[in-house]
């Protein structure tokens, strides 16, 4: 009897690593143009490729595969066959999210930290640096043995073995 019950466990297992590899097939997803016109699919991609995904943050709209990147390239789609520019859909897009949604934010008043940031942070950086290694050379110069401290310590030295 143990071993039916062992050989049924052994099929199971069996029955469910076939089932598991049938599985992920089963849910893939055929890739559906986001517009049947070659033409207007470029003019897309060309104003997704300026966009940034909210999602993702590090990628643009055209290159994301986040639901939300999807919705906003038809969006774009939509707004193009209904005769908008480019220039208008990317000012309803920064309308909308906000700055952050230009992949190269324009250089204004409002962006200018996030352009001369990383500069700053670099020359803080480097006079960081340059004010710690002149605190290193100073105490280093101050602790620098002379001939007299050097002479003191022989003595002192000679001294504790005279003792032992």
């Amino acid at each position: 009897m143990p071993e039916l019950l062992r050989a049924f466990a052994g099929a199971r297992c069996l029955l469910v690593l076939v089932l598991a590899l049938l599985a992920g097939p089963a849910m893939a997803k055929e890739a559906v143009p986001s517009a049947a016109n070659p033409e207007l699919e470029a003019r897309v991609m060309a104003i997704a490729e300026e966009l940034r995904c909210l999602v993702c943050q590090n990628e643009t709209i055209a290159a994301s595969h986040a639901d939300l990147a999807v919705d906003l390239r038809k969006q774009i789609a939509l707004k193009l066959q209904a005769g908008q520019s480019r220039q208008e859909i990317i000012d309803f897009m920064v309308a909308r999210y906000g700055d952050f949604v230009l992949y190269r934010p324009a250089f204004n008043a409002r962006t200018l930290l996030l352009w001369l940031g990383p500069f700053v942070l670099l020359v803080v950086a480097i006079g960081v640096l340059t004010l710690n290694i002149r605190r290193r050379r100073r105490a280093a110069a101050a602790d620098a043995w002379t001939a007299d401290n050097a002479q003191r310590a022989r003595a002192l030295l000679s001294e504790g073995d005279e003792r032992s």
